[in-house]
């Protein structure tokens, strides 16, 4: 049986940001975020402080916390961008699109890095999220990317910290890879296909080597939850206790899904658009949400820890 709670106590940490994703609880208890739009990476302190972090070209996507403090960066290459009253979205790849990458922030001094620009000859399209494991390396989504009349396959991918040894791991995710997420044990990984409302789940084998299923999966995948209605997914983050929570487009929701494909719990948001969540405070279960057409950072309580992450 689902749960669902239509007006969760959300409180506003910060608003003001043009077009929030990837939030990551920092050690001193703030905040780092993407400002995709606005093409840098923002620090919320606890009282709703922001600084910046780093600017980039392109546009920063999926963010994450990895070995010696250091923040890695999906960035998807640039957007072109929709505004009106109350409402920003992204569009289609951007006029002046500079390729996808990994990157690597120095917090302290907000020097960038590139560290992956392409896998086996092949560039990357649009890097989107991503996730450390135990063995020291991270799993990465490409979402493709999207023009007037044709788009790009999306696939997952792996790679070393310092971004060597990078190996395409599931190709293609036709509807685009958006959160991917690891289970706590490490052996299985999950990725949100965003067009299709498909979350897709894999094998591990071993660091960057995924089981694949036989045809008809196209990917090598198990899809184990088909998103009902008109449903987009975004980012995905891991509870403790091993249930994927998506970050539900359109419907404007968190869904919580257990490792058997069940919808477990549903949380409406007030608006249409929340792109990621993340865990953190002392018991991780402040669920840091951000909203993202409406530009703003939102916490509340969860009804379940999350999974502390490596670096975390």
């Amino acid at each position: 049986m689902t749960v669902t709670v239509e007006a969760p106590d959300l409180r506003i940490v910060t608003d003001g940001l043009r077009f929030p994703e990837g939030p990551v609880c920092l050690p001193d208890g703030s905040v780092a975020l993407v400002e995709i739009e606005a093409r840098r990476i923002t620090r919320v302190a606890a009282d709703g402080t922001k600084s910046t972090i780093a600017t980039v070209t392109g546009a920063p996507n999926g963010l994450a916390l990895g070995p010696n403090g250091m923040l890695y960066v999906c960035n998807n290459g640039g957007f072109s961008w929709h505004e009106e009253p109350g409402l920003l979205r992204p569009g289609h790849q951007a006029a002046d699109y500079s390729g996808g990458r990994i990157e690597r922030i120095d917090p302290a001094t907000g020097a960038v890095e590139t560290l992956i620009r392409a896998v086996d000859g092949r560039p990357l399209r649009g890097p989107n999220d991503l996730m450390f494991d135990a063995h020291g390396g991270f799993w990465f989504s490409d979402l493709g990317k999207v023009r007037a009349r044709d788009r790009d396959h999306g696939g997952a991918y792996y790679a070393k910290a310092d971004g060597s040894g990078a190996v395409e791991a599931a190709f293609p995710i036709f509807g685009g890879a958006n959160g991917i997420g690891i289970s706590p044990d490490g052996r299985t990984v999950y990725v949100a296909e965003t067009e299709t409302g498909r979350l897709w789940a894999w094998d591990v084998e071993a660091p960057g080597k995924l089981k694949k299923e036989p045809w008809p999966s196209s990917n090598g995948g198990r899809v184990i939850c088909q998103f009902p209605g008109y449903r987009r997914l975004d980012s995905i983050a891991i509870a403790a206790s091993g249930n994927i929570i998506v970050a539900t487009l359109v419907a404007g929701e968190i869904t919580t899904v257990s490792p058997a494909g069940e919808i477990l719990r549903v949380v409406r948001m007030p608006e249409r658009m929340p792109t990621n969540i993340c865990f953190g405070g002392p018991d991780m279960r402040t669920a840091y949400i951000t909203l993202s057409t409406s530009g703003k950072l939102a916490a509340m309580q969860w009804d379940e820890p999350g999974f502390r992450l490596p670096h975390g």
